[in-house]
């Protein structure tokens, strides 16, 4: 496969409005978390108390994954929001949200009340949409792909 063809698969969508009505809400909230993680921004721990809890929950080095879970959010957040590379983003944040079901939310049941896995898995479930439809019309994925056209 040529780099043109990869390029052009990579950012080609045929969604409509829909994906965008996905991508707003679900990277503002991916984006929120990560900046948590990242930064301790909106209440959040930072790099170093995060990287401490997850080293405490068995996800060590701590300080590396939460950089690299931190990263994926902060990060694939922004690119859902812009539309931008949606489809590696999307991956990047389903393997996140599979690492959280099962290190942190499985074994408390299904209800967030109970901080069981219904969140995560409502946003695995919309990164494995995007993933499969990519990002939609309103995305700059669209216009790059129509660009190489």
């Amino acid at each position: 496969m040529s780099h043109a063809t990869f390029t052009r698969r990579l950012l080609a969508t045929d969604a409509g409005w829909g994906a965008l009505a996905l991508r707003l809400p679900v990277g503002i909230i991916f984006a929120a978390h990560g900046a948590q993680k990242l930064f301790g921004w909106f209440g959040g721990y930072g790099l170093e108390g995060t990287g401490q809890w997850m080293d405490s929950i068995g996800l060590s080095p701590g300080y590396l994954m939460a950089l690299l879970a931190g990263a994926a959010e902060f990060f694939g957040g922004l690119a859902l929001i812009a539309g931008l590379l949606v489809r590696p983003a999307s991956a990047a944040l389903a393997f996140a949200m599979v690492v959280a079901i099962f290190s942190t939310h499985i074994d408390k049941g299904l209800f967030v009340a109970n901080n069981g896995y219904e969140f995560a898995l409502a946003l695995l479930a919309v990164t494995v949409a995007l993933l499969f439809s990519g990002a939609g019309r309103a995305s700059v994925d669209r216009a790059l792909s129509r660009a190489q056209d």
